[in-house]
C-alpha cells in the first residue's frame, strides 16, 4: 500500500510540474508526457472526474478527416489527436496475385505532442471497416491482401479509403465509452448519464417537480385525438431516446395519442408498443391498460404529458376516419425503415460534431457486417427508394451514387414520402403513425397533400398550432400539484418536462423537409 501511494504522489507531482513549470510554456519543446496520458495510473477516484471533465460520449464518435486516393499524385494531409503532421496515400497492386488484386494504404504520422501519447483511427470502404493504433513517429502501412469485388475496387480507385479519427485520443475514447454505456442501463447510474448528456448538450434542465409525481387525472377529460408526449431516461428505449433528442432537438423520444370509440372508451394508439413475441409493432390498447403498464411496468421512468387537441381541431377530427386508419395499421411493424431520415434533412445541417454523412455511411457498413437483417430493415429498402432502384446492397448503393455524379449525402436528405410502401407495408415511426392519423381525420385540410408526415420530428409535430393555447380550458387536475404553470398537462415524471417552441408552428406546404437542426439551438429558417 505504501508503494502504491508513493506512485500515486509522485504521478501527482509530475502533472504538477506539467503545468506549472516554465518548460510546459516554452514553444518547440515537446513535453515528456502529457498528463491525460497517465491519468489512467491514478487512483479511479482521481482520473476519472478528471477524465470524464476532459470528455464525454460524443468523444466516442470518430471524425473523417478524408480519403487515401490513387487519383494523381494527391496525398492526404490533416493533424491528429497526438501527432499534428499526418499525410496518407494509397498504392494499388497485385502481390497477391488474386482477380481484384490488393492495395496498401501508406501513413506517416509525426509531430507528436507528447512521447505517450497515441492515435486510434477507423479506415473504412463500402464493403469493409477495420482500425489501428499509431504509437511511433514513422510510416505505416495497412495492408489490403484482395478486394473483395470489381465493385470495390472500382470505388478505391475513385473514392479512395476513408479514414476517421478518434478525436479523444486511445484514453479519451476509453472514458467516452464509459460515457456511452450506462446510457443505456437500467441503472440510477445509467438515468443519471442521460439527464447528465442532455443537460450537457442539448441544455435541458432537469428541474425536480413536486410530489406526487403521477397526476390523480379523469379521463373523462381526455379526447380523442390529444397527444402524448414521453420521454424515457434510463434502460436501452433511455440511451436511445437520448440519442435521439441530441440529433434531432425533440424533448421528447415517444408519442402515443388517445381515441375514443363508438361506445366512448378510451383507447391509446401507438407505432413501437412491444408485442408477446417481443417485436415492436403498432398497436390499440384500452387506456387503463397501457396507463396501468406506464405506472407500474415500464422500467425506463417514462415522463409523459398530455397535449390536448385546441377545440376549433377537436371539433374537425373526424374519428370514424381515425379508427379506420389505426385499425388498418394494428400489427404492422414499427417504422424503422425511415426513422432516421425524418431527421436528416439536408446535407451538412444535421450532423452534430463529429458527425457527418460519411460517418452515417461507415456506421451502416459496420451494421451490414454485423447484422445485415437489422441493417436491410433500417436504411436500405429506403435507400433504394430514393435511388429508384431495387435490392440492392449498401455497397452497391454507395457505388450507384457514385456513378451518377451524386453523393451518399445528399442521397440522405432526399425526403421521404408517405406513400412508399416497403417490403413489410408502410412504415410509420411513432410519430408519423399519430400525424398520418391526424391526416385522415382532417387536421391538415387543403395541405394534406404537399405534406409528407414521414419527415416529421417529434419536436416538429408538438410545435405544430394544434394544441390548446388557453389554459383556463385544461382540466383542472392538469399541473394541479405543481408550482409551475405548464401550457399541457404532465401527468407523470419526477422531473419537469420541456418542450421548447410547443404549439407555435402553422401547417405550410412541403414543410420540414429541408430544415436543420444543430445542437444546441437548433436554428429553424423560416419556411424548411
Amino acid at each position: 500500500m505504501a508503494v502504491i501511494l508513493k506512485n500515486h504522489y509522485l504521478l501527482i507531482t509530475l502533472l504538477f510540474f506539467h503545468f506549472f513549470s516554465p518548460w510546459h510554456h516554452i514553444n518547440g519543446i515537446k513535453s515528456p508526457f502529457n498528463p491525460k496520458d497517465i491519468l489512467p495510473l491514478l487512483p479511479r477516484q482521481v482520473s476519472w472526474p478528471i477524465l470524464n471533465s476532459l470528455h464525454s460520449a460524443v468523444d466516442l464518435l470518430p471524425a473523417f478527416v478524408g480519403a487515401a486516393s490513387t487519383q494523381g499524385n494527391n496525398t492526404l494531409e490533416w493533424k491528429g489527436a497526438c501527432f499534428y503532421k499526418n499525410i496518407a496515400w494509397l498504392e494499388l497492386h497485385n502481390k497477391s496475385q488474386t482477380q481484384f488484386g490488393g492495395g496498401t494504404l501508406h501513413i506517416k504520422v509525426s509531430n507528436a505532442h507528447s512521447w505517450t501519447c497515441m492515435d486510434l483511427y477507423i479506415f473504412a470502404t463500402p464493403y469493409r471497416v477495420t482500425w489501428d493504433y499509431y504509437f511511433l513517429s514513422r510510416e505505416h502501412t495497412l495492408e489490403i491482401k484482395e478486394w473483395k469485388s470489381e465493385a470495390e475496387l472500382e470505388y478505391v480507385k475513385h473514392k479512395g479509403i476513408s479514414i476517421f479519427l478518434m478525436q479523444a485520443g486511445m484514453l479519451g475514447t476509453l472514458s467516452a465509452l464509459w460515457d456511452v454505456l450506462p446510457l443505456f442501463t437500467n441503472t440510477g447510474w445509467g438515468e443519471n448519464s442521460n439527464i447528465g448528456f442532455l443537460k450537457k448538450h442539448m441544455g435541458a434542465s432537469f428541474e425536480k417537480r413536486p410530489l406526487p409525481w403521477v397526476t390523480n387525472l379523469t379521463t373523462d377529460d381526455i379526447h380523442s385525438g390529444d397527444f402524448l408526449a414521453i420521454s424515457k431516461i434510463r434502460g436501452r428505449w433511455g440511451g436511445f431516446e437520448t440519442l435521439e433528442k441530441w440529433v434531432s432537438g425533440a424533448y421528447a423520444g415517444h408519442s402515443a395519442v388517445c381515441l375514443r370509440d363508438a361506445e366512448g372508451k378510451l383507447w391509446v394508439g401507438e407505432s413501437g408498443n412491444e408485442n408477446d413475441k417481443g417485436e415492436d409493432v403498432i398497436a390499440l390498447l384500452p387506456w387503463e391498460e397501457w396507463w396501468e403498464f406506464e405506472l407500474t411496468k415500464d422500467n425506463s421512468n417514462p415522463h409523459i404529458a398530455l397535449l390536448p387537441l385546441h377545440p376549433n381541431l377537436r371539433a374537425k377530427f373526424n374519428e370514424t376516419a381515425a379508427w379506420e386508419y389505426a385499425k388498418s395499421m394494428v400489427g404492422m411493424p414499427y417504422g424503422y425503415h425511415n426513422l432516421i431520415f425524418s431527421w436528416i434533412d439536408t446535407i451538412d445541417g444535421n450532423y452534430p460534431s463529429p458527425l457527418d454523412a460519411n460517418l452515417v455511411a461507415s456506421v451502416m457498413t459496420v451494421w451490414n457486417h454485423l447484422q445485415p437483417a437489422y441493417a436491410s430493415n433500417m436504411w436500405n429498402e429506403a435507400l433504394n427508394k430514393r435511388l429508384g432502384t431495387k435490392n440492392l446492397s449498401l455497397a452497391d448503393v454507395l457505388v450507384e451514387v457514385e456513378k451518377r455524379g451524386s453523393s451518399f449525402a445528399k442521397l440522405l436528405a432526399i425526403p421521404e414520402q408517405d406513400d412508399w410502401v416497403y417490403s413489410d407495408g408502410k412504415s410509420t415511426s411513432c410519430i408519423a403513425f399519430i400525424l398520418e392519423m391526424y391526416k385522415e381525420a382532417g387536421l391538415f385540410g387543403e395541405l394534406a397533400s404537399s405534406i409528407q408526415v414521414t419527415e416529421f420530428t417529434i419536436k416538429d409535430a408538438y410545435s405544430l398550432k394544434f394544441f390548446e393555447n388557453n389554459s383556463s380550458r385544461l382540466p383542472k387536475w392538469c399541473n394541479a400539484d405543481d408550482n409551475v404553470d405548464l401550457p399541457f398537462c404532465q401527468i407523470r415524471g419526477k422531473y419537469r418536462m420541456e418542450l421548447p417552441e410547443y404549439n407555435t408552428m402553422d401547417l405550410y406546404p412541403y414543410m420540414n423537409e429541408k430544415c436543420p437542426s444543430m445542437p444546441p439551438k437548433y436554428y429553424r429558417p423560416e419556411g424548411c
